[in-house]
């Protein structure tokens, strides 16, 4: 059974996924589901509560998408379902219509495609498909939300009278309309509505002289509203035959009402359902803003995270339009625990946060940012120790309660356990607290459990060293600027930087020698020690990185030479074989040319025969012996050789085509030279250069010295100026 206490949820931000996802949900039902998001309770409900995310996200890349599942909840309506001689509203009914409606699709939905959606399909099942609601609402209620005409006969014959009715009313009310505004006796508005009724807008002064019931007065009493005596007795009717109406539809719903009764429970499915497929819509969706994933869940006792980031980081930065750094981690049988240590702001707390937080979610159902390579076991449990908690309320420091953390720590520790600690025993003395601190470590170790902690206890980073399945870590700084890379590295400890980075903030260098001289001077070196290998391995980042990319940009070119001379190397092979196969060709041509210049000197058609039969068999004795596939694949070869060389042909000449076109507008966007009498010419088209003597209406007449000619000047180009 996996148990994951809420204090690890409150320190892990957990919360804040929730009301991120909970923002995301379009049902009020869904929201309230989405806040109440906790880990599953086995591994069957994570892998499945996973994969029906995973389901409902591939079908954004389906030609068959998930149909919509919003709705309005009929909570309200439930309740009066329950309450005997209750009666549902035409509005509420609709809702019950509506609700149904849409589950009914999803479910047929489910049902066509639980070959694409067969965990969400499964998750469908447990609602029974049923149109009966859906045919009862449908006879009674019509898509806008009003009783029907012919819900019932009575019903019907009432509505035909009130519209009967109402249209004598109009008209005699338009009569008198008309009469007394032809009389002057009503004001500019004519008429207005009160109490539901039409009444004629009558000037005071007047009010003796329209017969009628008064049914009010404007404001300043300069109008008197009254109903004209005509369409008192239409009003009547109408009101009557309104009442008796309403009566027939109270009676239609309660009927309806009643016979939704028995639906109720599936009316609270309906909602369970729909709201429970509005929570894996927006873990969904949730998922696409993080570009989440479900990694690979493995059985083996191993976390694999590559190129994982903080969830919360992420959205904030992007938002803010700011780089998220990714970490990699791995924890396995091998490498159980690990402890990063460094200094701070480097981004240790974060890396820790980002395991942790990652895990909780992905135990909740819900894809997380890593890279589809990654690999996570699920934990029983997870455990966190992670900021201040000094307890004002209950009076304890803040060492007392992480002693009482840790307590809790020891009850549950065992190999299905992955703890999480920041900042491990700070709080106290440090040789004393650091020395509590490493036997609790060394618990935590022989009990096999997976953990990572941050630290700067000296102490810790050597028992990391020496136990087999525990590694160093440090967060990576800048050697020469001592700002963090945000970038985790395994496999030796971190130094605190305490001294450089005080001196980088200008604290004045006798001071930190003085500092110096009161710290033990093996801690010193040690740290200096360390200092010293993270600057060395910061050079040798940089140098490796560079050759890599030397490395990459040199077997990059050596692929596209291989490649420029295997297509050279083909080419060269089609064109021997094309050469080849034209001197056969030709020396045929030949042959066949000498035998006919003999036959036509000599006229013997046996020698002629002789000869030709003697060529026919000594070229097929050069011929080897083909099946039909071998002759159907020996052809396919020469025709593929013969297009290609036409191809290649064809796009020679399309280039010296564009080539030619090119010349042609380059020519044509050359300024155009004026000819002037005495210049030396010749034709665009021609080689023969000639002199203009006459240049008449964009003609000139060019004298060739032997003859001469008329031509247009636009044909004619400049060879040389007249002297």
């Amino acid at each position: 059974m996996i148990r994951i206490s809420e204090k690890t949820l409150i320190d892990l931000e957990f919360g804040t996924v929730l009301e991120q996802i909970e923002a995301l949900c379009v049902t009020d039902y869904g929201k309230q589901k989405a806040l109440k998001i906790v880990p599953e309770p086995t591994k069957e409900r994570v892998l499945f509560a996973l994969k029906q995310v995973n389901e409902y996200k591939s079908s954004r890349l389906q030609d068959s998408s998930i149909p919509a599942h919003g709705y309005d909840a009929i909570d309200k309506e439930i309740q009066l379902l329950g309450i005997e001689n209750s009666f549902l509203e035409a509005i509420n009914l609709k809702k019950i219509s509506s609700i149904s409606r849409t589950t009914n699709h999803l479910l047929a939905f489910f049902h066509k495609f639980q070959e694409l959606y067969p965990v969400l399909h499964e998750t469908s099942t447990v609602v029974p498909f049923t149109r009966e609601i859906l045919t009862l609402i449908d006879a009674v209620i019509d898509r806008f939300g009003e009783v029907k005409d012919n819900a019932s006969p009575t019903l019907q014959n009432l509505r035909r009278a009130i519209n009967r009715v109402q249209g004598q009313l109009n008209g005699s009310f338009g009569k008198d309309l008309s009469r007394y505004l032809s009389f002057g006796y009503l004001d500019e508005i004519k008429e207005s509505v009160v109490e539901n009724r039409r009444v004629l807008a009558v000037k005071a002064m007047h009010r003796r002289k329209v017969k009628g019931a008064i049914m009010g007065s404007s404001k300043t009493g300069s109008i008197i509203y009254i109903e004209p005596e005509a369409t008192l007795q239409y009003s009547r009717e109408l009101a009557t035959l309104e009442f008796e109406e309403r009566e027939e539809v109270i009676r239609i719903l309660k009927e309806l009402t009643d016979r939704l009764r028995p639906f109720v429970n599936l009316l609270q499915q309906y909602q369970e359902y729909l709201s429970d497929m509005d929570v894996i819509a927006a873990k969904t969706q949730h998922g696409e803003q993080l570009n989440g994933i479900m990694p690979t869940i493995t059985e083996k006792r191993e976390l694999n995270l590559k190129d994982a980031y903080h969830p919360l980081l992420y959205l904030s930065n992007t938002a803010k339009g700011e780089k998220t750094y990714p970490q990699s981690i791995t924890l396995n049988q091998e490498n159980r625990i690990i402890v990063i240590s460094g200094p701070n702001a480097g981004g240790k707390s974060i890396t820790l946060k980002t395991i942790g937080l990652l895990q909780v979610m992905l135990q909740s159902g819900m894809l997380i940012p890593v890279h589809e390579y990654s690999r996570v076991c699920l934990f029983d449990r997870v455990l966190s120790d992670i900021g201040d908690n000094q307890s004002i309320e209950n009076h304890l420091s803040t060492y007392s309660y992480r002693l009482k953390n840790m307590n809790q720590f020891l009850k549950k520790c065992n190999d299905r356990t992955l703890f999480l600690i920041d900042e491990f025993g700070t709080g106290s003395d440090p040789e004393l607290g650091g020395a509590l601190a490493e036997a609790f470590l060394e618990v935590f170790y022989e009990r096999e459990s997976f953990g990572i902690i941050t630290t700067h206890y000296a102490n810790l980073k050597m028992l990391a060293n020496e136990l087999p399945n525990i590694s160093n870590a440090n967060m990576m700084f800048d050697s020469r600027t001592l700002e963090p890379l945000f970038k985790l590295h395994l496999g030796e400890a971190g130094s605190s930087f305490t001294f450089e980075v005080a001196q980088k903030n200008g604290i004045p260098y006798g001071l930190i020698n003085k500092a110096k001289k009161k710290v033990a001077r093996g801690k010193i070196r040690f740290d200096k020690s360390i200092a010293d290998l993270q600057k060395e391995r910061s050079k040798l980042q940089k140098t490796t990185t560079a050759l890599k990319s030397k490395e990459q940009r040199a077997e990059s070119e050596k692929e596209r030479l291989e490649k420029i001379n295997e297509r050279i190397q083909h080419k060269l092979e089609n064109y021997q074989e094309l050469y080849d196969s034209n001197q056969r060709l030709i020396y045929l041509g030949n042959k066949v040319n000498d035998m006919s210049e003999r036959y036509f000197n000599n006229k013997k058609k046996k020698e002629l025969i002789g000869d030709f039969l003697k060529m026919v068999e000594i070229e097929n004795s050069k011929r080897k012996k083909q099946t039909a596939k071998q002759r159907k694949i020996e052809k396919a070869k020469e025709e593929r050789i013969k297009k290609e060389v036409e191809k290649k042909v064809e796009v020679i000449r399309e280039k010296k085509k564009e080539e030619k076109k090119k010349e042609e507008i380059i020519e044509k966007q050359k300024p155009k030279v004026v000819l002037k009498i005495g210049d030396r010419v010749r034709m665009l088209d021609g080689k023969s250069i000639g002199t203009i003597d006459t240049i008449e209406k964009g003609k000139a007449t060019v004298n060739y010295g032997i003859f001469t000619t008329n031509v247009s000047v636009d044909q004619l180009e400049l060879v040389q100026r007249k002297k």
